[in-house]
């Protein structure tokens, strides 16, 4: 091969690469890389000071009282769901990969009367739950080799709906008359009252002992932006936008361009606190429908930190997330750009988990 070949080809290799960046840049410039976040050490001195709930910081009668963490679906014919107003966390990411997304209401200063539907347990929300400190209430379980296996083992205080794995509790739920749309699998529930009798039945502590997040008092209504939209695009119709409210510091969701309320009390779904976390999502395995984020789980993860969003008194601030993945018990620990835990507005927490690939938007105040 000549020199002028030799040229010729890198030339057009050149224009290939260019014509990559091109036509990739506005895709590059959306999405967020996973990166690797070292160096956090656990604490066991609270977060808070004083008879606070650790994770909303809010004083409340039970602050102190053992949280329950439940799987409730996303799916269009469940919605609204019950009870998630009174959350003091709720974590929603990807379930099926590509598609259906699942939710898990924490539930500890406030116990709804009713909480549901009730879904299948995931194993990319055990490790959250157990990181809480949580009795984890589900309605069966995804079919994942080795699954069973773990909510068997005891690593979590289990209770199962569905009687097919942990804990039997079919004993304490119960299903309700469809509504609507609701299809057989949406009409699983359970009064709280009789979530606790099984917790108490199991010999469960009914006490909570998750050293909790921090928090910082809310801005003035003088420093609140007049609004913002946040858009967290996972596929429809399970995507979410939040529009920050300024006179009530909170953010308003939508679910798949509808008010997203609680099935209970008609209250909007409007968390103090919202937050995204990058996690790199893909199937379990070759074939499986089930999807594994890399979320800090021990049992299928390699990576166990990322980016992520913070949005709080209509502002956004930039930071990373860290989950020690050699423990199921490990923290799951929210951070600023210098390596500091996040001081959340006492409140609501909401968290969205999505792939690097998935858009995420925050559009200020005019």
């Amino acid at each position: 091969m000549n020199r002028k070949q030799i040229g010729l080809i890198v030339l057009i290799a050149a224009l290939i690469v260019g014509g990559v960046m091109f036509f990739t840049r506005d895709k590059k410039a959306s999405s967020v890389k996973q990166i690797q976040v070292n160096g956090i050490k656990e604490s066991t001195t609270p977060a808070n000071s004083g008879n606070v709930n650790p994770i909303t910081g809010l004083a409340c009668e039970n602050w102190n009282r053992r949280n329950f963490a439940v799987m409730q679906p996303a799916d269009v014919a469940a919605r609204p769901l019950a009870g998630l107003s009174e959350s003091d966390m709720t974590f929603e990411m990807v379930a099926v990969y590509g598609s259906i997304t699942r939710l898990m209401g924490v539930y500890g200063c406030n116990y709804p009367v009713e909480v549901g539907s009730l879904r299948s347990a995931r194993h990319d929300f055990v490790h959250i739950a157990k990181s809480l400190d949580s009795i984890y209430a589900h309605w069966g379980r995804a079919d994942i080799e080795q699954f069973k296996d773990v909510l068997n083992s005891g690593v979590i205080d289990d209770m199962n709906c569905n009687n097919d794995a942990g804990k039997s509790a079919g004993q304490y739920c119960f299903r309700k008359e469809a509504e609507g749309n609701m299809r057989g699998v949406d009409t699983g529930y359970a009064k709280f009252e009789k979530l606790v009798e099984g917790a108490k039945t199991y010999g469960y502590s009914m006490e909570n002992k998750f050293v909790g997040y921090p928090h910082q008092i809310e801005a003035s209504i003088d420093q609140r932006p007049s609004g913002g939209n946040l858009r967290v695009a996972f596929a429809k119709p399970f995507d979410v936008e939040y529009d920050y409210d300024k006179a009530s510091n909170s953010y308003l969701r939508t679910w798949g361009g509808e008010a997203d309320t609680d099935r209970n009390n008609k209250k909007r779904i409007a968390p103090k606190n919202v937050v995204v976390l990058i996690a790199d999502a893909a199937p379990i395995k070759v074939g499986e429908q089930y999807a594994n984020i890399q979320i800090g789980d021990p049992w299928y993860d390699q990576a166990d930190s990322g980016s992520a969003f913070y949005y709080m008194n209509g502002q956004q601030i930039k930071g990373t997330w860290k989950k020690d993945k050699t423990k199921i018990e490990s923290k799951l620990f929210f951070l600023n750009e210098q390596g500091q835990e996040i001081k959340f507005v006492p409140g609501q927490i909401w968290v969205d988990i999505i792939d690097p690939g998935q858009a995420l938007r925050w559009t200020p105040s005019a």
